[in-house]
């Protein structure tokens, strides 16, 4: 069998131990060290398996991804979730959708000092769903607004997908991270603008809630001034390099919790909590990195990259069409894998070709975080969807799949208008050094 042979055959083996719900890591781990060992030999094999993982978890610059993290669970447990939500209550509620508009604003703003998409839409599924419920909202429109919404916490800096992309990419960690802010934007308007239609079609989904007077809203808005200042100090030290990543997330994470230590917010038990929750997760990401590592050389090995690129280049037709494909290839594939694995499995074949096409690594990083908030709403996987069944257990899961629907035409227009015009995410990352 040729090499190339047994890496396609070694895609397909995978894909198989994914659908019999074989845990990812080990899955990779396994189809990687046996296809290795296959091209070169099984002495090759058993030498490239242990180093690869060790250089991997005991990289420096690997140990950004537990900070950022730890940042964002002691933001949650420090309740900076609630403030920045009821700051954003305070401006939009009085509108039609305004507390709908409002939450989706709150997940950006909270995605700003946590980088999870699940953490994300769980803080604000706490606090909005019954808000919403409260005001007579349609739990259509309640629980898909925020279950799609929280998908803007691994879009706006700082983003564990972007830390990812970066690691693997060699590309830089600030430029990412400032790259990410005018899309967030651009797709937290165009979330509202969905909502404003919805309301306006149907009244009774979204009923304008109280008006909040002017001193309230300033006091709502100073309130927050402390999440504010947190990530202006993690991702502004990091773009004037005062902090490597791994310090930036680390002095995130102890900006945290001494902001929630002097607003006595943070208890013993939430601290203990909170940490062996990131420890968890953090053991779960770095896992995953390690074992595709292994998968990764596999891949080079089999030189299905080099075979796909020159497949490429020999098509008539134009490169933004290629684009397409590629994301068309992410969105299906979103489907039925979580975003990093999804990340982690398709860079090494993908990355080059969007380097052949000459393509911004920056800005295609930007279109892969876009498409990956698609794949955290959509079934059957939709990982947001389930975080909000379980907060929302009285609402059939099937309803909030279909609340989400309106947001994705939101995902999908901002994803054409980054994809026709590379300067929303190329322009700010142009002014990093």
């Amino acid at each position: 069998m040729s090499p190339e042979m047994a890496g396609i055959l070694g895609i397909v083996i995978l894909v198989a131990f994914f659908v019999i719900r074989m845990p990812i890591a080990f899955s990779m781990a396994f189809v990687g060290f046996v296809g290795f060992s296959y091209v070169t030999s099984l002495k090759t094999g058993l030498a490239v398996l242990p180093r690869n993982i060790f250089e991997q978890l005991t990289s420096y610059s690997i140990s950004a991804i537990p900070m950022f993290i730890l940042m964002g669970y002691y933001a949650f447990s420090a309740g900076l979730g609630s403030r920045l939500y009821d700051a954003a209550y305070k401006v939009f509620g009085h509108i039609k959708g305004g507390l709908a508009i409002a939450s989706i604003f709150a997940c950006a703003a909270f995605g700003a000092i946590c980088g999870s998409s699940t953490a994300t839409a769980a803080t604000m599924g706490k606090l909005a769903l019954p808000a919403m419920k409260k005001y007579g909202y349609d739990d259509t429109l309640a629980t898909g607004c925020i279950a799609s919404a929280g998908s803007l916490g691994i879009l706006i800096p700082p983003s564990v997908i972007f830390l990812i992309y970066g690691f693997m990419t060699e590309q830089s960690i600030g430029k990412l991270f400032i790259s990410g802010i005018l899309p967030g934007i651009l797709l937290a308007t165009l979330m509202s603008v969905a909502v404003l239609i919805i309301c306006y079609r149907n009244p009774s989904y979204g009923p304008e809630g109280e008006k909040s007077t002017f001193k309230e809203k300033v006091v709502a808005c100073l309130k927050i001034l402390d999440a504010v200042g947190l990530f202006v100090l993690v991702v502004g030290g990091l773009l004037f390099g005062f902090f490597t990543p791994t310090q930036a997330g680390g002095i995130g994470a102890a900006g945290a919790l001494i902001l929630g230590l002097i607003r006595r917010e943070i208890t013993w038990d939430s601290f203990v909590q909170n940490t062996r929750e990131a420890l968890r997760t953090s053991c779960m990401i770095l896992t995953i990195i390690a074992c595709a590592t292994v998968f990764g050389r596999f891949i080079t090995v089999s030189k299905i990259p080099v075979m796909i690129s020159s497949w490429v280049s020999s098509l008539q037709v134009p490169p933004y069409l290629i684009m397409l494909i590629i994301i068309f290839i992410y969105l299906i594939g979103g489907c039925f894998i979580d975003a990093i694995p999804l990340i982690i499995l398709t860079i090494p074949i993908l990355f080059p070709i969007v380097l052949h096409l000459g393509y911004d690594p920056i800005w295609f990083g930007v279109i892969i975080v876009l498409v990956t908030c698609m794949g955290v709403i959509t079934p059957p996987v939709g990982v947001n969807v389930y975080v909000i069944k379980g907060i929302a257990k009285e609402v059939p899961l099937e309803q909030i799949f279909k609340g989400i629907f309106p947001f994705l035409v939101a995902m999908i227009v901002a994803s054409i208008i980054i994809l026709f015009y590379p300067p929303i995410a190329t322009f700010l990352p142009s002014f990093v050094k």
